[in-house]
């Protein structure tokens, strides 16, 4: 934070922050990994929504959220830091996230490292998916139930990204810089906005497409110009916009205590610099 475009940021001191947005409504950063929900407890989150006093991330990332697949391995964040800029209009919140943890899956309490393993399971997981039978079947539920689950290791980090929100009113603009990370062998980068699938229950877009509960799958394409996740009854909705060059996909997975996650995630291409979004939240008093 040594630029002169970041010396008004001060750096967070406590462990939370919280903006206010209504009367019921807040958005939330922590500088741990809190709210440490289910099988992603120990990792970072982005901006969390609290409605009517309850935090409803679930086991959602929050938003603005980066994973980096980097030579065949997934990196996410379990280390950050935390800056906080008042303006008269808006609150500017920077988070940097140091990429510093990569997925591993485990049976029981061996480490599936074997890579004829790691394959199936990488294949099972396509053709989880790919095929929409295959996800009512539960295939991640067969997963679980016969000890497989995904465990995230500390491990040298590729660098760090740090994001920066701009709350002003319900809207929120979404920076993402990716100047500081190992450019080498990048193969995916994916900015996750997500929270829980228990609470955002419907999918509306604007091509007129409604879905609810289990009827939009684990990371379908969007391809209408943009997508809104809300509860049943349209009290609370977050809204994204399809922006070329990238993919938006819609996904949502609630298994009881084990997933609990709604979002619309970005895809970016690995040679991106710099990529700004804005989320719009809808609120019915």
């Amino acid at each position: 934070m040594n630029s002169d475009k970041d010396k008004n940021f001060i750096i967070l001191s406590s462990q939370k922050y919280c903006i206010y947005i209504t009367s019921i409504l807040n958005l939330i950063i922590y500088k741990n990994t809190k709210p440490n929900n289910l099988k992603i407890a120990d990792l970072q989150k982005g901006l969390i929504l609290e409605y009517k006093g309850i935090e409803i991330i679930g086991e959602g990332t929050g938003f603005g959220f980066p994973v980096v697949i980097h030579k065949g391995e997934s990196y996410f964040s379990k280390s950050a830091q935390v800056f906080i800029k008042k303006n008269l209009d808006s609150t500017v919140i920077k988070k940097e996230f140091y990429m510093d943890t990569i997925a591993r899956n485990k049976y029981r309490n061996i480490k599936l490292e074997n890579k004829k393993v790691r394959s199936i399971i990488r294949y099972l997981s396509y053709l989880y998916q790919k095929h929409k039978k295959l996800r009512f079947l539960t295939l991640k539920k067969f997963f679980l139930d016969i000890g497989v689950k995904s465990i995230y290791e500390k491990t040298k980090s590729i660098g760090t990204i740090p994001v920066t929100y701009i709350i002003t009113d319900k809207k929120i603009m979404i920076e993402v810089d990716l100047h500081k990370i190992e450019r080498l062998h990048p193969q995916k980068i994916f900015v996750l906005n997500e929270q829980s699938a228990n609470f955002f229950r419907k999918y509306i877009d604007s091509n007129k497409l409604t879905l609810k509960n289990n009827e939009f799958g684990a990371w379908d394409y969007v391809d209408a110009k943009w997508a809104l996740l809300t509860d049943l009854n349209e009290r609370l909705g977050y809204k994204l916009w399809r922006i070329n060059k990238t993919i938006l996909r819609r996904g949502s997975e609630t298994l009881k205590n084990r997933l609990d996650w709604a979002g619309l995630d970005y895809q970016i291409k690995p040679n991106t610099k710099i990529f700004n979004y804005k989320i719009e939240l809808l609120e019915k008093n």
